[in-house]
C-alpha cells in the first residue's frame, strides 16, 4: 500500500485518498453492459475520495456523440487493441492484444493500492501475477462464469483451460463482486464462497428513464438491443414474426448491435420481406434509450440447453428502466426477473409461444399498459448508482481499512 494512502470514517462511511485501478478491455463510452457497470463503479470510488484510474482500450469514433457519464475526477488511460471485424474486443488474439500491454501498464503505474479486474479470465490472470509482484490486492468483478459460457463455442480442452485460468484468478482475489444470486451459487459450486460480495447489477436510471426523447417510427416495432450470439438464440424472434404479422402486418423487429448470429438473422429477415426486420450497428446508449421508449416491447432470450442457462441478458435492465415491457424467451434467471417486476411476457423457447407473447404485447400497446408505473418500479430495483456504491464500499473496506490484512474480507450475500 502506498504509505501516503489515508483512511477516514465519517458516520460509518469509509473514504480514502488512496488509488484504485480498474483494468478492463472496454469502458465508456463503448456501449456494453460492462461499460455501464464499471463506469458506475469508477464514479462511486471517485466520489468516496479514492483516486481512480481506468486502464482500458481505445475505441472507434462511432460513439463520440455518446453521453459520457464518467466523473471528471476519474483518470482514463487508453491503449490501442485489436478488434474483430464487428469492432469488438472478442477473441483470444483480441484479448491478448490488451493483456500483454496491460502487464507493463500495471507494473509501471505509480501509487496503485488495489486493482479491480473485469473478465476475460486471461486479463484477471495477468492482474494476479502483477499484483503478486507489487504486493497489492485485486478484486474480481464476476459478471458471469466464462468457462460455462465457453462450452457453447469451444472444444472441451479449451473449456478446461479457461476453467483452470478463471479458477486460479478467482482464488487469488481479495474479494469477488458477484452480479447475481445465480452467479454467487455457481461460484460456491466452484469453491469460491468466503470472499464473495453479491453486489447485484443494474443500469443508469437517469440515462434509461421513462421521460425523454423518443424514436420516430411509423410502424410498431420490437427492439433487440445488444449482442446476438449462440448463447442468446435471437433467431427465435424472427421465426415468430411471420405469425405475428398475420395479425399485425406492419409489425417488425429492429436489431441493434452485432454478434455471431447476425448473418443468420439477416438471412431469416430477408425471407420475411424488406420491411420486416431492420439491422443497425451499435449506437450510443442515449439513442438506445430513445428507441426503447418508442418500442412496443424489448426482446431478450437465452437459448436453453447450450450449457449457459445462468446467463442474464442485461438489456432487460435498460428496457424496464425506460418503462418498456419485455418479451423474454428461454431459460435462466431473467424469467423470474420479468415476472417479479410484472415487466412483460415470459415464454418458452418456441416460435409459437414467442409469437403469442409478441402478439399480446401488441394488444397491450393498444390498451392500458402503464409504462410510467413500470419505470418507477424498475428505478427502485435496478439503479446502478446504489449498486456501485455498495461495490465501491466493499473494495475500500477491504483495501484501506486497517483490519483488511488481519481479518477475512467483509462479506455480504444480498444485493
Amino acid at each position: 500500500m502506498d504509505p501516503k494512502s489515508t483512511v477516514q470514517r465519517d458516520g460509518g462511511v469509509l473514504s480514502t485518498t488512496g488509488t484504485v485501478a480498474i483494468a478492463s478491455r472496454i469502458f465508456a463510452p463503448e456501449p456494453a453492459a460492462a461499460s455501464f457497470r464499471l463506469t458506475a463503479l469508477a464514479n462511486a470510488l471517485s466520489r468516496a475520495g479514492t483516486r481512480t484510474v481506468v486502464i482500458t482500450s481505445t475505441f472507434t469514433p462511432e460513439t463520440n456523440d455518446a453521453t459520457d457519464a464518467v466523473d471528471q475526477r476519474v483518470i482514463v488511460r487508453r491503449f490501442p487493441v485489436l478488434r474483430n471485424r464487428d469492432g469488438y474486443v472478442r477473441g483470444y488474439l483480441q484479448y491478448l492484444s490488451f493483456d500483454i500491454p496491460l502487464i507493463f501498464r500495471l507494473l509501471f503505474a505509480r501509487g496503485i493500492d488495489a486493482v479491480v479486474v473485469e473478465p476475460p479470465p486471461t486479463t484477471a490472470a495477468v492482474v494476479r501475477v502483477v499484483c503478486a509482484i507489487r504486493r497489492i490486492p485485486y478484486f474480481y468483478y464476476a459478471a458471469d462464469i466464462w468457462a460455462d459460457a465457453s462450452t457453447t463455442v469451444a472444444s472441451s480442452m479449451v473449456v478446461r483451460v479457461v476453467r483452470a485460468v478463471e479458477g486460479w484468478a478467482l482464488r487469488g482475489a481479495r474479494g469477488v463482486l458477484s452480479v447475481s444470486s445465480t452467479v454467487t451459487v455457481r461460484l460456491k459450486e466452484l469453491g469460491i464462497s468466503t470472499r464473495v460480495f453479491e453486489v447485484g447489477n443494474g443500469v443508469d436510471t437517469e440515462l434509461f428513464a421513462h421521460e425523454g426523447a423518443a424514436y420516430a417510427d411509423d410502424s410498431p416495432y420490437f427492439l433487440y438491443a445488444g449482442t446476438a450470439s449462440e448463447v442468446h438464440g435471437a433467431t427465435i424472434f424472427v421465426d415468430a414474426l411471420s405469425s405475428v404479422r398475420e395479425t399485425y402486418p406492419n409489425a417488425r423487429i429492429i436489431f441493434v448491435g452485432q454478434g455471431s448470429d447476425r448473418s443468420e438473422l439477416e438471412r431469416l429477415g430477408k425471407e420475411l420481406g424488406d420491411d420486416a426486420v431492420e439491422f443497425l450497428p451499435r449506437v450510443p446508449p442515449a439513442r438506445v434509450a430513445e428507441m426503447l421508449r418508442s418500442a412496443v416491447a424489448s426482446l431478450a432470450s437465452v437459448k436453453p440447453g447450450v450449457g449457459y442457462d445462468l446467463a442474464f441478458p442485461t438489456k432487460l435492465y435498460a428496457s424496464v428502466a425506460c418503462g418498456t415491457p419485455a418479451v423474454f424467451a428461454g431459460a435462466g434467471p431473467a424469467a423470474q426477473f420479468v415476472s417479479d417486476l410484472d415487466a412483460g411476457w415470459v415464454c418458452g423457447y418456441d416460435a409459437a409461444d414467442v409469437a403469442a407473447a409478441m402478439t399480446a404485447a401488441l394488444d397491450a400497446e393498444r390498451t392500458t399498459l402503464d409504462r410510467a408505473a413500470l419505470a418507477a418500479r424498475a428505478a427502485q430495483a435496478v439503479s446502478i448508482t446504489s449498486i456501485a456504491h455498495a461495490g465501491a464500499q466493499f473494495i475500500i473496506d477491504n483495501t484501506f481499512d486497517s483490519r483488511a490484512s488481519d481479518e477475512p474480507p467483509a462479506r455480504n450475500t444480498t444485493p
